[in-house]
C-alpha cells in the first residue's frame, strides 16, 4: 500500500465536475485513495509505474453486472422463448419448481463472473442472475459466499439477494399467465434484510449491499412499498428490471391500470436510490401507446436508468433516444448484463444504436457512453469518489492498452476506444489501492480451469430443460443446431 505512480500515454483526470484528458499525465495513488492527478509530482513515491502506450482511467461501474452462467447462448436463435423453456410451463410449475443449480455450483458461479467483470475492467458491480434457474429468489447463504470472492479477489461490489412475489408461466400455446405467491415475496424481502444489516461494510468498506426485487412485472404493491420502506430505513441502493419488454409494459397496464412509471411514482417507489434496468419502453417509445410522461416522472424522482444496450441489441431492441434521456436530465449509467461482462463493446454499442435512433452521428458522443460507464454509475449510487480520477476519490483503476495493431490509430483515446477497443485490452486493474489483475493476471485464479468448469455446469443445466419446456420436447429439438450436423461414422 506504499506510494505510487502510475503514468501512461494517456490519462482520464477529472476537473471541475468532468473528465478531462492528460497526456503522458500521472495518476498517485496511496493506501485505498488518489493523492494527485496531473503533471509533474512533486513528492517522493516508493514505485513508478510507467505503462507506456495506453488509457489510464477511472474503474467501471457496472450497475447490471451478470454473475450466474450467462443462458443468452440457449435464446439467441432459439425462438419463441414461451416454446423454448424460457419461460416455466404450467406442468413444471405445479411439480414444484427445483433449483437448476447445487448451492455449491451457485456460490462457484460467483466467484467465476466476478473473475470475468475483474478482466473486463470493472471495479464496482452489482451483481444480477437469472431466477428462471432457480426455485424461487436467491439465498442469503449463496451471497454469503459471493461476499467472501469478492473479497477474496479485491472487487468492489453491491450485494443483494433478488427476491420476487411472482412468476410468468406457460398456460397454453404462447399463452402466458402469471402466479403469485406474495407471502413468499415477503419472506424473501426479509432475508434480504438480514443480508443487509449483516454484510453492510465488510471487507474494508468493498461489500455494500443493496436490495433486488427481481423484474415489475413479478412484484406487488405491497412487496414494492415495503423495499420502499426498507431503503429509506436502511439508505441503500434499490434495483427494480422495469419498461425492458412490451410484454412487461402492457402486463403492468392490465393489472394496475397505469403504467410501470406511473405506478411506480404512486407507491411511492421512486427515488435517488432507485436503480431502474433498462427502460427501453416507455410511453410514446417502441411501440408503447400509452399517453403518460413515463420519462418525466423517472427523471424527476432523481431514479437512475442502468443502460444495457448489449443484451437489449441481442433481443432486437434498442432505447430509441438516448439523447432524449440525457436532455432530460435522466441520470445514465452502464451495466452489461449478458457475457461478455465487455463494459467497453457495451460502450460501443450504445453509441451505435443511439445514433441510429436519430440518424445523427452527432447525437450522442463517444463521451456521453463513457461518462455513462463511468460518472453515471458513481452518481447512481451516490458515490463521487467512484468513477473519476481525482484528489480523494478511491484508487480504483483501469489500465487500457492502445498499442495493439487492431486499435488503429490514436488520436483521441476514448474516441479510438470507442471505434475499435475490446474488454481484452484492459491490461492492469486496481481497485481500492490493490493490483488485482496485472497484464491480464489475476491472482490465484486459472482462467482455463474456470472456463472448462464452467462449460461442465452449463451441460449439466442444459440437460435439464425438456421437463420445464412447453411440451416438453427433447433437447435437440429445443436446441437445434444452426446448420445440420453431420457426425463422423462409427
Amino acid at each position: 500500500m506504499d506510494r505510487t505512480l502510475m503514468t501512461a500515454d494517456w490519462v482520464v483526470g477529472h476537473e471541475n465536475g468532468r473528465h478531462l484528458l492528460l497526456p503522458r499525465g500521472e495518476v498517485v495513488y496511496e493506501g485505498g485513495e488518489i493523492v494527485f492527478v496531473g503533471h509533474d509530482f512533486p513528492g517522493e513515491v516508493a514505485r513508478r509505474i510507467d505503462c507506456g502506450a495506453a488509457l489510464i482511467g477511472p474503474g467501471f461501474i457496472d450497475l447490471d453486472a451478470l454473475s450466474d452462467l450467462d443462458s443468452t447462448i440457449l435464446g439467441l436463435d432459439n425462438q419463441p422463448a414461451w416454446k423454448k423453456g424460457r419461460v416455466w410451463p404450467e406442468s413444471y410449475m405445479q411439480a414444484g419448481p427445483r433449483e437448476m443449480y447445487s448451492p455449491e455450483d451457485l456460490v462457484w458461479q460467483k466467484r467465476y463472473a466476478f473473475t470475468r467483470l475483474i478482466a473486463n475492467g470493472i471495479t464496482t458491480a452489482l451483481p444480477i442472475a437469472s431466477l428462471f434457474y432457480r426455485e424461487w429468489g436467491e439465498t442469503r447463504e449463496e451471497f454469503a459466499g459471493a461476499a467472501a470472492a469478492a473479497e477474496e479477489l479485491g472487487l468492489r461490489v453491491y450485494l443483494g439477494p433478488a427476491y420476487r412475489s411472482g412468476n410468468t408461466y406457460v398456460k397454453g400455446a404462447g399463452e402466458i399467465g402469471f402466479h403469485f405467491d406474495e407471502a413468499r415475496g415477503l419472506s424473501g424481502l426479509e432475508e434480504a434484510l438480514r443480508f443487509c444489516r449483516d454484510f453492510e461494510g465488510q471487507g474494508g468498506g468493498l461489500i455494500r449491499t443493496m436490495l433486488a426485487p427481481d423484474r415489475i412485472e413479478t412484484c406487488t404493491e405491497t412487496l414494492l412499498a415495503r423495499t420502499a420502506e426498507a431503503v429509506r430505513e436502511l439508505e441503500v441502493p434499490v434495483r427494480l428490471h422495469c419498461c425492458q419488454s412490451a410484454f412487461e409494459y402492457q402486463s403492468v397496464l392490465r393489472m394496475h391500470g397505469r403504467s410501470p412509471a406511473e405506478w411506480l411514482r404512486d407507491i411511492g417507489f421512486l427515488s435517488p436510490r432507485a436503480i431502474l434496468p433498462h427502460l427501453t419502453y416507455l410511453a410514446g417509445r417502441n411501440g408503447m401507446t400509452h399517453e403518460a410522461p413515463d420519462l418525466e416522472i423517472i427523471a424527476e424522482s432523481g431514479a437512475a436508468l442502468a443502460h444495457c444496450p448489449l443484451v437489449m441489441a441481442r433481443g432486437g431492441t434498442a432505447m430509441d433516444n438516448f439523447a432524449a434521456y440525457r436532455d432530460a436530465g435522466l441520470t445514465i449509467g452502464m451495466g452489461t448484463d449478458t457475457h461478455p461482462p465487455d463494459m467497453i463493446l457495451n460502450m460501443q454499442i450504445g453509441l451505435i444504436t443511439a445514433r441510429l435512433a436519430r440518424r445523427a452521428a452527432g447525437a450522442v458522443s463517444a463521451a456521453d457512453l463513457y461518462d455513462a460507464a463511468t460518472l453515471g454509475g458513481a452518481r447512481a449510487l451516490g458515490r463521487d469518489d467512484l468513477g473519476r480520477l481525482r484528489p480523494g476519490a478511491r484508487a480504483d483503476i483501469t489500465v487500457i492498452g492502445l498499442d495493439d495493431p487492431a486499435m488503429g490509430q490514436v488520436i483521441d483515446p476514448i474516441q479510438t476506444l470507442m471505434l475499435n477497443g475490446s474488454g481484452r485490452d484492459v491490461r492492469t486493474v486496481v481497485i481500492e489501492g490493490r493490483t488485482v489483475m496485472e497484464d491480464g493476471a489475476i491472482p490465484g485464479v486459472d482462467h482455463d480451469a474456470l472456463r472448462a468448469g464452467a462449460q461442465q455446469r452449463f451441460d449439466a443445466m442444459k440437460a435439464q430443460y425438456p421437463d420445464r419446456t412447453f411440451g416438453h420436447p427433447p433437447l435437440d429439438e429445443i436446441f437445434p443446431a444452426s446448420y445440420p450436423l453431420r457426425k463422423a461414422p462409427a
